[in-house]
């Protein structure tokens, strides 16, 4: 049986991806880069300092760690000003129902963001208290598409990688998940989230209850009724 969902949070959970454009958009303007926002779409799934060096390899300066560094915590502070106001009503649609329904099925679940601020967001959207543990993605070695972060929820959960469903909504996301070797929902576009075994529009469409049992029996099922 499935007995535990790991989610990432920008684009599953909630959408920070503006937040995100913005306060990068300032930053790369001051360094006399511009990007737009099918730039942005790049950056998704991509830790803090993966998303810096896509920005300034558009550029022609070179940077030292610590400038970069430097950089990179500049834009985090601008970030969590823009993300001060958040609340419930920043949640996505099926977030809330279905953490809170998992948590009624003795289902466990797990973030596992590349945000270093995600503890600070799930708090201001009022849902800390429906997951078991929440990654700390400063502590992670390789960020996604390596597997590492979806090792380190399973591994806190108590829970073999094939107990695991993971839920992304970028490439590198999915990527991670099916290297991590778990079943992998993907929630925005099937054509580009063509490494899933399973896609939806948004949380809405999650199976749960009944439907959640029938579709996840077990893993051979999963895999050979969905896949």
């Amino acid at each position: 049986m499935y007995k535990g969902v790991i989610f990432d949070l920008d684009g599953v959970i909630t959408d920070t991806a503006r937040y995100h454009f913005i306060a990068w958009k300032e930053l790369a303007k001051k360094l006399g880069i511009e990007i737009d926002e099918e730039f942005n779409e790049t950056l998704k799934g991509v830790d803090r300092m993966g998303s810096l060096d896509r920005i300034l390899a558009l550029g022609s300066k070179q940077y030292s760690d610590s400038e970069k560094h430097r950089l990179a915590d500049e834009k985090n502070e601008h970030y969590k000003v823009l993300i001060e106001k958040m609340n419930k009503d920043d949640l996505l649609p099926g977030a809330h129902a279905v953490l809170n329904d998992l948590q009624s099925m003795g289902i466990k679940r797990a973030l596992a963001s590349a945000s270093k601020n995600a503890e600070t967001i799930i708090e201001r959207l009022g849902i800390t208290n429906l997951f078991d543990y929440v990654v700390d993605s400063a502590k992670i070695k390789n960020g996604k598409p390596a597997p590492d972060i979806f090792f380190a929820a399973q591994e806190a959960l108590k829970l073999t990688p094939a107990q695991c469903i993971g839920v992304e909504d970028a490439v590198v996301g999915v990527q991670a998940i099916k290297s991590a070797h778990m079943y992998a929902i993907g929630v925005g576009d099937p054509k580009v989230l063509s490494q899933a075994d399973m896609v939806i529009a948004d949380l809405n469409a999650f199976p749960l209850g009944e439907d959640f049992k029938k579709k996840f029996a077990s893993a051979e099922s999963a895999t050979s009724s969905i896949a």
